[in-house]
């Protein structure tokens, strides 16, 4: 079983932390399995980019992205070259390090 290991977030995991992870699921059920509340909007459906998580190792690991994740990853804050929707990032075999930014752009809380 593969170890998710999250950097320390400020509100959302301030300790970070090391979690296992079911292969196949996505890095936000994993998340979400261990109380970690990344947000998700759009109830993982690939319409926001609220789960957006930089994948600091074990990038080449997960499934390729589909061109709607690349084209919403677009719009997310702090993209990086290794930024996923973690709602669309099917976790393998291989141990993972990620971070989750420090904001996210969420218009239905941000009542716009």
């Amino acid at each position: 079983m593969p170890t998710i290991t999250v950097l320390p977030h400020p509100t959302l995991c301030p300790e970070g932390a090391r979690i296992q992870a079911l292969s196949g699921s996505t890095i936000c059920e994993a998340l979400l399995d261990h109380d970690i509340e990344i947000e998700h909007a759009c109830d993982m459906s690939c319409a926001c980019t609220t789960c957006h998580v930089v994948v600091r190792e074990g990038f080449s690991s997960l499934n390729e992205a589909t061109e709607d994740e690349d084209d919403l990853l677009d719009k997310a804050w702090g993209l990086e070259p290794q930024s996923r929707l973690s709602c669309q990032a099917r976790v393998a075999q291989t141990d993972l390090t990620v971070e989750i930014p420090r904001y996210t752009i969420n218009h239905a809380r941000e009542n716009h």
